[in-house]
């Protein structure tokens, strides 16, 4: 089955050029299923590339799903059209009488920021709490994963002497829940960031556990609520070239850039990306949907609580 997305949004073009089958809103009325709701707060300054690349791993489903788009009253982006924005995006305020079956939060450029100090701070922590009892599983990406494990935990973030850049190995601490089924012994993820959650603050709180880590890069996967929220310390849902683009983006800037680790071939910035972490990627998502969304959730989708 395909996603049932909003007519008009850029990344279903974008999207049928890479052979994924996507749906808008006409044509899935005709179809008799209930599809989930799956809403996307989306907290990237570059909305349409991260917008492109959720959509991209969740169309790998045989499942219908509905994706809405949030966006906040106390910020304004500064780097997507206001007319994308108004066209593809509601606010929080008309969408907390809603019920969804699962939700996206992405990672915001304010990681190096101390959480109180982030101007939406105040609203986006009313989200994450409406989650709790309006949506049946939340995905927590990168600063968002440090914001909900600080909000609902109390998990702090640290500052990294050196920013975590490139592809690392993961493993897998607990391989057989389900959000692991078909996952390797071993698997990729992209990772940038300044900073981190330490790996005994996790152990010490019973609510959380730690799934998946890496001897490179620390803490990558933590689990609450038996798969009501996960945090993602990284960036499974990054398009081949997306470091690539960061990289070049900040040489322009200043001269002391690293090149991300494990990334290029040869560890050569003049030869391609080597993407190792694209199928687990696609399976993670697909893992979720499956079996911590449609198969937890109820088919009224008001029960949820």
């Amino acid at each position: 089955m395909p996603l049932r997305l909003p007519d008009r949004l850029p990344a279903i073009e974008l999207l049928k050029k890479e052979n994924i089958f996507v749906m808008n809103h006409s044509r899935a009325a005709r179809q008799d299923i209930r599809p989930l709701r799956i809403v996307i707060l989306n907290l990237m300054p570059l909305k349409i590339t991260t917008e492109t690349d959720l959509v991209r791993l969740l169309s790998n489903t045989p499942l219908q799903l509905e994706i809405s788009f949030m966006r906040l009253r106390s910020h304004t982006p500064k780097n997507t059209p206001i007319e994308h924005m108004m066209s593809f995006y509601e606010d929080f305020d008309t969408m907390r009488q809603k019920k969804y079956d699962g939700m996206i939060v992405t990672g915001a450029p304010v990681e190096q920021m101390n959480f109180e100090e982030v101007s939406y701070w105040r609203e986006v922590t009313e989200i994450f709490s409406w989650a709790r009892t309006h949506v049946t599983s939340t995905l927590y990406i990168c600063w968002a994963a440090q914001a909900g494990l600080y909000h609902h935990y109390g998990i702090p973030k640290q500052t990294l002497k050196e920013k975590m850049f490139g592809v690392f190995p993961q493993t897998p601490l607990q391989p057989q829940l389900p959000i692991f089924r078909g996952f390797d012994d071993v698997f990729s993820m992209p990772h940038s960031r300044h900073t981190e959650v330490r790996r005994e603050d996790i152990l010490s709180h019973p609510e959380l556990t730690l799934i998946a880590e890496s001897t490179d890069c620390g803490v990558s996967m933590v689990m609450a609520r038996e798969g009501r929220e996960f945090f993602i310390t990284g960036h499974l849902e990054y398009a081949p070239n997306t470091l690539d683009a960061e990289y070049r983006r900040d040489r322009g800037k200043r001269s002391d850039v690293p090149l991300p680790a494990h990334y290029y071939q040869d560890n050569n910035p003049e030869n391609p990306p080597l993407v190792t972490w694209r199928a687990h990627a696609h399976l993670l998502f697909a893992n979720w949907i499956n079996y911590y969304v449609y198969q937890e959730t109820p088919y009224n989708i008001d029960d949820i609580k």
